[in-house]
Parts: C-alpha cells; sequence; structure tokens
C-alpha cells in the first residue's frame, strides 16, 4: 500500500484550479500527479504551475495512467456519471463534484458501479469537513438546543455571466442542482432523517433552467426544512437549526468559512441574545481529500457513504418535482 495518494483530475474548471488542486498539494497524504483537460495546452499549464508529473490532452488518457490512484471530477454535472463510471472501469477510486449526479437512478447507478468494482466514491460535499460543522452536530446530537425542528439553509448569488454552465441544461443546469443540494445535505444530516415530503416554487430563466427556488421538506414527527437558492439573488451562505429549547445560527460563510477561527452564534431557552462560539478552522477543502485519501490508503472508513448521494438526490429530484409541477411531493 501507498503511503500517499497519487491524484489525477479531469478538467481544468475554478474549483479544481481554485480550491481542491492546491488542497490536494497542500495534503499530507497526497500529490498532483496528473492534470487531464480537452485542451492540451491548459492542462499543461495547471500541472506545470503545481509541478504534476503529467499533462493529457483528453480524459481517458489520464485514466490510463496507472500510477493514478483517485480521481477527483469538477466535470459539469451531466458529465459526472459517464466519466465516474470510466474512472471505476480503469480501477481508480472516484471524489466527485456535488450533485453527484442528475438525478438518482443516476446516483444509483455510479454506487453500484463502486461497489461492484470495490473503489471508494465520495459526493464532495466539503462543509461538513469542517470543525464548525462537526461542532455544529455535536452540539444538536448532545441536546443543546433540544429537539431539532427547523432548519434553514440558504445558499444564493447573482450571475451576470449568460454563458455559465448553471444556465445551460444540456450540462445539467439549474440552481436547486447546483446550490439547493447544500441546504438539503444539511437539513439530511442535522435531523439524521429523509424527508418525506417536498413542496417548492421556483422562477425559470430564458434557458428553461430554475434560477430562483425556495422549496420545503417535511421529515415528519415536527420537523420541516427550508430550502433557499438563487442565481439572481445578492449572496446568502446561512444556515440555522431551531430546537425545541434553543437554536444554532452560522452567519453568512456557513458553507465555506472566510475566517481562520470562524463563529456559530447559539441560544438556550428563553435567550434571546445567545453567545458566539469560536471554533478552530481549517482548509475544508484539505481535510476533505485528506479524509478520502485516508480511506483509499486503508487507514479510515468514509465519513460520509455513497448511499447517502442517493438519498440527498432522491430529496432534490422530489424538490425540483414539486417545482415544475406545482404540487406537494409525496417521497417514498
Amino acid at each position: 500500500m501507498p503511503e500517499r495518494v497519487a491524484w489525477g483530475v479531469l478538467g481544468t474548471a475554478q474549483i479544481a484550479r481554485e480550491k481542491v488542486i492546491p488542497a490536494i498539494v497542500a495534503s499530507a497524504n497526497g500529490e498532483l500527479h496528473a492534470v487531464g483537460s480537452r485542451s492540451l495546452r491548459a492542462a499543461q499549464e495547471l500541472a506545470r504551475s503545481h509541478s504534476a508529473a503529467s499533462a493529457y490532452g483528453d480524459y481517458e488518457a489520464l485514466l490510463a495512467d496507472s500510477a493514478v490512484n483517485a480521481v477527483y471530477i469538477p466535470l459539469p454535472n451531466s458529465l459526472h456519471l459517464p466519466w465516474t463510471l470510466r474512472a471505476f472501469a480503469a480501477g481508480k477510486h472516484v471524489l466527485c463534484e456535488k450533485p453527484l449526479a442528475l438525478n438518482a437512478q443516476q446516483s444509483q447507478t455510479m454506487v453500484d458501479a463502486a461497489e461492484s468494482a470495490d473503489l471508494l466514491l465520495l459526493e464532495a460535499f466539503m462543509w461538513r469537513f469542517h470543525p464548525r460543522a462537526q461542532r455544529v452536530k455535536r452540539l444538536i446530537e448532545e441536546g443543546a438546543i433540544g429537539e431539532p425542528r427547523l432548519v434553514r439553509a440558504a445558499l444564493c448569488f447573482a450571475l451576470e455571466n449568460a454563458d455559465d454552465i448553471r444556465f445551460q441544461p444540456e450540462l445539467g443546469g439549474g440552481i436547486l442542482l447546483d446550490a439547493g443540494a447544500y441546504g438539503v445535505n444539511a437539513a439530511r444530516w442535522f435531523f439524521e432523517a429523509e424527508p418525506l415530503t417536498a413542496q417548492a416554487e421556483a422562477v425559470y430563466g430564458p434557458t428553461g433552467v430554475d434560477i430562483l427556488i425556495a422549496g420545503i421538506l417535511g421529515f415528519g414527527g415536527g420537523r420541516l426544512a427550508s430550502i433557499e437558492a438563487s442565481t439572481i439573488a445578492q449572496w446568502q451562505g446561512t444556515f440555522s437549526i431551531v430546537g425545541s429549547e434553543g437554536a444554532i445560527d452560522l452567519p453568512s460563510d456557513a458553507w465555506i468559512p472566510i475566517r481562520a477561527d470562524p463563529a456559530l452564534h447559539i441560544r438556550t431557552m428563553n435567550d434571546k441574545e445567545g453567545r458566539l462560539e469560536v471554533v478552530p478552522g481549517g482548509d475544508v477543502y484539505r481535510l476533505m481529500v485528506e479524509h478520502f485519501a485516508d480511506a483509499v490508503l486503508g487507514r479510515t472508513d468514509l465519513a460520509v457513504s455513497p448511499a447517502d448521494a442517493v438519498a440527498n438526490m432522491r430529496a432534490l429530484d422530489a424538490l425540483g418535482q414539486a417545482a415544475s409541477e406545482r404540487r406537494r411531493v409525496e417521497l417514498s
């Protein structure tokens, strides 16, 4: 078993260039071995800037590189399924950007392929690896706010580039899949349950994809989650968990902390002011890639199972259906 994971990256997307590749390079248990792109020049430039050993002008050539142990896939949503399956066929573990696929059926196909190949698959919800998110989860589990009743989650930002892939239906665009996936992921994690019902209202843009959505997931037992996502509203990056005996609120950097030591706000029963609790920080992307690499190296089990991605996608499917059909959807 190698001491470090040799990573290959399929594509030169912004999140790869600015977040995940630097995290791989800085990681204690991995190294960037190869970059693949439809443009050999782009792959070479990115590989050179991070001292990677190899660059390829197509993705298949990277997957054929026997030195690569694991691949990171930051491609458009519509390409997650085919390239994940090809990576498994080439014997590579896969860290795939969120959402894992276009729908729950595709996600299940990917999970089944991982199991058949005895390879690891992780959906790249990096925010859950941050110490502050872990602290919020522990506070809930310890009963600090009583029984969780309501989760509010928002991720909104304004996009002006009409060519952005989020506006392109053929590439799996739409803000529900892109940003709404965070709120759904948070609600399911904090409630430790799957939603039973979905309701939603959406605004659709000129290309037909959703550009603003507000949804409600019902979890039964007096528990609701509100999900907001948009490409036509200004920045919101928050979540709150409201319980029977208190509440936890995270500020506008809830998903990707911008401070070295970020804070959370906690209120207990009848305390309207509450208190700030500062949590030691960390690079969420590095924490995620190091965890995945440790799992590849056999040092730990994945903290989030591939089945979790299928369940998240099932809830997103229901919200999308509820919005498009303008009705309440029951989840089986």
